[in-house]
């Protein structure tokens, strides 16, 4: 069963009632990236390849087509029991984006990221909603304790 956004709310750091969602909250931009090295996924380990910021004009990222990391603002934690999915807000995909992330499990804590493909250039203003977490009930053997845990919550 999915939790209502009220409840997601309540694991969320500096959420305001305008991204409290019926069925979620949404998330706000913090910062983007731009890969500019090889990274590796192998059967022994893995690494992320060098990453810059993307020229910022202020407050506001003029991004062309290609693919991007978005570094999103809130600290979230996803609690014993449940599962959290990142879907990106309709106006990204109307305006030809498209957001990919991954499954946050249990126990997760963190400032997590996702991939911004843009098909035509956009402009992002730094703390717009760009996605919109949703917490589901889900059985587990353990919470998650891999490298990504805590991550960018020291800044």
């Amino acid at each position: 069963m999915f939790r209502s956004g009220q409840f997601v709310a309540s694991h969320i750091e500096s959420v305001t009632d305008e991204q409290v969602q019926p069925n979620g909250v949404d998330l706000t931009l913090g910062d983007v990236l731009e890969q500019v090295e090889p990274g590796r996924v192998g059967v022994d380990g893995k690494s992320v390849g060098d990453r810059e910021p993307v020229d910022v004009a202020g407050d506001v990222f003029d991004l062309d087509p290609g693919g991007y990391i978005l570094q999103y603002a809130e600290t979230i934690s996803i609690p014993d029991d449940h599962v959290g999915f990142l879907y990106p807000r309709s106006t990204l995909m109307r305006n030809s984006c498209m957001l990919n992330t991954a499954v946050w499990d249990a126990g997760y804590e963190g400032k997590g990221e996702g991939l911004l493909q843009v098909h035509h250039p956009i402009r992002l203003e730094r703390g717009a909603r760009v996605a919109q977490l949703v917490l589901a009930e889900a059985a587990h053997a353990d919470v998650y304790d891999g490298t990504y845990q805590g991550e960018r919550t020291d800044e």
